[in-house]
């Protein structure tokens, strides 16, 4: 079964472009690099932005947090959450449904 994984930023809204910037520039390509079908990123108000994957099965995405993950949220804590206190919240569960 089809699972969802979503990373929700809450992110100084002064930094918002610079952080949506790293997404697209590699971090969610990596993303689907180790693992992901599908990614999407949204801005959800001035200072969310989320990131949402789409991994094949529940294993696709435990290979994923176990081989690709840890070295990814060092690069984002690194760059984000160590220098400008943005935080960070993961969700993940079965896709139910989908329409075209």
């Amino acid at each position: 079964m089809p699972v969802i994984y979503a990373v929700t930023a809450t992110v100084p809204e002064a930094l918002v472009e610079a952080y949506v910037a790293w997404l697209l520039g590699g971090h969610v390509q990596a993303v689907v690099a180790g693992g992901a079908e599908q990614a999407w990123v949204t801005r959800l108000g001035p200072d969310q932005v989320e990131s949402r994957y789409l991994f094949a099965s529940p294993e696709a995405l435990a290979a994923y947090e176990r081989d690709v993950a840890p070295g990814l949220r060092a690069d984002g804590v690194a760059r984000f959450v160590e220098p400008h206190g943005v935080t960070f919240r993961r969700a993940s569960g079965p896709l139910l449904g989908h329409l075209p």
